[in-house]
This record gives C-alpha cells, structure tokens and sequence, in this order.
C-alpha cells in the first residue's frame, strides 16, 4: 500500500513539474508585415495617421533602428524568417506565383516545427507565400492552424486599379485569390478547405484579427506560437468601414490604423487572459515599401531606394520586441541584426533545439536582454536570386557593379496604379558608412582602401558558401531545395 501511495505521489509530483515547466514557457507572437517601410510607424517618423497601440508597443519594448530583412521581396523573405537562412542557401529567389510549382522543402525546419519539439501549440493567421500546392501549405511546415491566404493578395483576378486582369501567355485563366483554412486533427490534417475566393479585400484584417484572438483564447493554459502575416499594406489596400477615411494621408493611412487596432487587439486579448507578462511579441516587415504606387504605398524614412532593391530602403525595416520585466521599456538597439536572427532567439528563449542542417542566423538574444555584446557583426546577403550585391560589416557597406531595380527619377502612380520602373546601374565599388549616410548618397571608397579590402574578403567568404553569379561563382554548401518541381 506504501509502494503505491508512493507512485502517486511521485506521478503527481512529476506531472506538476512537467505541468509547471509547460506553462511557464513563453508564448510567441511573430507579427509579420507586408511591403511597411522603414519609416511607416509613427514612432519611426510616420505622418498624416496615428497609430497608439503601436506607440505603447514601442514605448514597453525594444525598438531596432538597423535589422535587415532576408531579402528585399516576399516569398524569398519569409523563406529566411521561417527557417534563419539566407533564401539562396535553400533555393528561393523573389516572389513565387499561382501558378508557381515548388515551395519550401520538407528538409527545411521552421520556427513552428522546432516549437513542436517543446509541445507548443501552433497557428499562422495570414498570409503563407510559401508554395501553395497541398505539400508545401503550413500543416506540412509545423502549423497546426492555417486561416489566410496562400500568397499575396495582388495575385487575383482583379487588378489594382479594380478591372480585370488578362492571363499570362499560355494560361486560361488567373486563379481566384482563396481565402484558406486547415486544421490539424489529433492522427491527420483535415482537408484545407477554401472559406471563400475573395472578391473584397476590405474586411480581410478583421478577419485575420478574429482567429488570432480565437486562437489566443484556446491555448492560455499552453505555451503557443502565433505567427501573424498581415496581407496589408501590400496593394491592393482594403480597410473595413470602421476605419474608411479616418486618416490625413488617404487610404493608406487608413490601412495604417486598422493594423493598430488589429495589434491592440491582440494586446488587450493577452492582458484579458493573463498571460500579456509571459508572452514575447516580435512585429516587423518582410521588406521596403512598393513605392511606385503613390498614394498607396509606404515610406523609406528616407533610405534609398525600396523594395525589390539592395540599397537599405529595400531592405531595413522597422522592428519592435516586447517581452515584459524581460526587456527593457522603452529601450532601442542601433546593433546589426536580422530578420535570419529571428529563429535562433527564439529557440534560445524558449529551450527548442536549433534545426539540423546549417542556418546562418544569430541568436541575438543578449541585444534583447540588455547585454553590452554585439552578436552580428557581418551580414552578407545583399543578394538578389544569386547575385551577390553588397556586404555589410558594422556601419560599412560595400557595393558591387550591378544592375537593379530602381525608383529614382521616375515619378509614381496613385490611386492602386503602378508607376513605371527604371533600370539603375552601379558601375564602379561603392563604399558608404551608413552611420554618417544612411542614405548611401555618397561613395567614399578613394578614402578607405583597407576597409574595401576587409570587405571583399567577407565577399569571398560569401561567394566561396553560397555562390555569385555576377561572378560566375558557385557555392559548395548551397541547398537548392526550392528550385524542386513537385515531387
């Protein structure tokens, strides 16, 4: 009678233990931007709109000044947050499309699927971008919900300007924009199942809102990771009619505000549940604005260039981390970081082992908790597809003959039309010091030779790993996985 009195003890002993450990890990709220500039927060400069719920996330967190995204455009960015590589390390280059046939590899391992490892809970609401055939969806990437959209919401019938959009050559026609929900059941995954093919964009943030308040709700007694992809500010713009001209700077202002209040949401839904102290919120963007558009695009701060562009408007945007009594309020890093970082500090916060093949971000948590180190010295992927750009060493930036994308001297479009793009070309090695000229307006290469040469040498490394081709350069360690057609 003793033994066993003694294995119930023991039993409830190690479940409470057990029980103890679960619920005292943090809850993490990854909170994912379409096409938001540098300088599309107000508590980064922006004008003609407010945005509290996001000033009060700032004012009680960390605010980055210099965090890189993994590539200047979509798909190829999220690639590089989800699994902490550069995106040609694992074969993804731009945006993929409808009518795209490969997508992440099963052999990659995302932020959610090392999550799994400590029995959290899983959810991405919003947009994948990912590959959108049933292999490469979130259920078969370690989410255990899906509601949102396959990839960017311009990638439907209708067009910015609101007619119809002709097919591609060769194609029929162009697929509807589904809106999608996936579950996964206790042995399988349910069917994904289309919840509607949207013809109205102006109601899609309170939707996403909805299921990551829903899903907020059903896991307070377990630690869980939300990862929450908002469609907007990326044009096509919609807002719902709570918000519909309620700003100074027109519709994208008003889109601007309905992703405040979808952050407050979530916010006030922590601290109803109790668990706001225990839950870590990461917000940033997957790239520079699309600034073309006019009107309905975002701000650079003032940075050169935007998105789809190397140069830092293309490529740094805003980022705010909040983790109460564990980050200091209020606090700002100037350091070197990246949206590659991502993965490894959030497997180091919360005891979730690393993946198992070669990542190239940084656990940057000790910026995070106030530690006077520097993590990130060197960030080389000024990559475009495999063209190897730029690198970056502290404040220096070395910048290769190139041709790209760019915004300079052509004048915009408003109203949900496309301005005309040109082709830039940078013809000579320029070198900026990006403490001094963020705006990389002036090349001050003839001043500091032995600072090129450093920084060549990190080119070499770069190109020695993953390739270059505009030097016919290929890496040894490269992992194509992406450029796989369906298997």
């Amino acid at each position: 009678m003793k033994k066993i009195g003694l294995f119930v003890f023991v039993f409830f002993y190690c479940y409470y233990i057990f029980a103890t450990e679960k619920r005292n890990k943090p809850n993490v709220i990854l909170i994912f931007m379409d096409d938001l500039g540098y300088g599309d927060l107000t508590s980064y400069g922006a004008l003609g709109y407010k945005m509290p719920n996001l000033d009060i996330l700032a004012k009680e967190g960390m605010r980055f000044t210099d965090l890189l995204a993994g590539q200047a455009v979509s798909s190829a960015s999220r690639a590089a947050l989800m699994t902490g590589c550069y995106p040609n390390r694992i074969g993804f280059y731009g945006a993929l499309s409808p009518f795209t046939e490969y997508g992440l590899h099963s052999d990659e391992e995302t932020i959610a699927e090392l999550l799994k490892y400590e029995n959290y809970a899983t959810a991405i609401v919003g947009k994948w971008h990912l590959g959108h055939q049933e292999e490469f969806l979130p259920h078969n990437h370690g989410f255990d919900t899906f509601f949102g959209l396959p990839y960017s919401n311009d990638m439907w019938t209708v067009g910015y300007d609101g007619k119809p959009i002709k097919p591609a050559a060769g194609r029929k026609s162009v697929p509807p924009l589904p809106l999608l929900e996936s579950k996964r059941g206790s042995h399988q995954i349910d069917t994904t199942m289309i919840v509607a093919n949207l013809e109205d964009q102006a109601k899609l943030t309170t939707l996403y809102t909805e299921q990551a308040v829903k899903f907020i709700k059903s896991n307070t007694n377990n630690p869980f990771f939300l990862y929450f992809a908002h469609s907007m500010p990326h044009v096509p713009l919609g807002v719902s009619n709570k918000f519909k001209g309620q700003s100074e700077q027109g519709l994208y202002g008003d889109v601007m505000m309905e992703v405040d209040w979808s952050v407050g949401e979530i916010m006030k839904t922590l601290k109803a549940q109790n668990i706001d102290d225990n839950t870590l919120v990461i917000f940033l963007s997957d790239n520079g604005p699309w600034i073309n558009f006019g009107n309905h695009a975002g701000n650079t701060g003032g940075l050169r260039e935007a998105k789809g562009c190397n140069f830092e408007g293309g490529i740094r945007v805003p980022c705010i981390v909040r983790w109460p009594h564990k980050i200091e309020a209020g606090s700002i890093s100037n350091k070197l970081s990246s949206s590659i970082d991502i993965l490894p500090t959030i497997c180091e916060i919360v005891g979730a082992p690393l993946p198992k093949q070669k990542i190239d971000g940084v656990d940057i948590s000790s910026i995070l908790f106030g530690k006077d180190e520097t993590p990130r010295t060197e960030f080389y992927y000024y990559y475009k597809k495999n063209d190897l750009e730029a690198v970056r060493k502290g404040s220096w930036k070395l910048v290769f003959p190139h041709k790209h994308r760019s915004y300079e001297d052509v004048l915009p479009k408003n109203d949900g039309f496309r301005g005309a793009y040109k082709v830039g070309e940078v013809t000579e090695l320029c070198l900026y010091d990006l403490r001094r000229d963020p705006g990389e307006r002036y090349n001050v290469a003839a001043m500091y030779p032995e600072i090129i040469k450093e920084l060549q040498e990190i080119a070499e490394k770069a190109r020695e790993d993953l390739g270059d081709n505009l030097t016919k350069r290929q890496g040894k360690n490269r992992r194509a996985h992406g450029e796989l057609t369906r298997e």
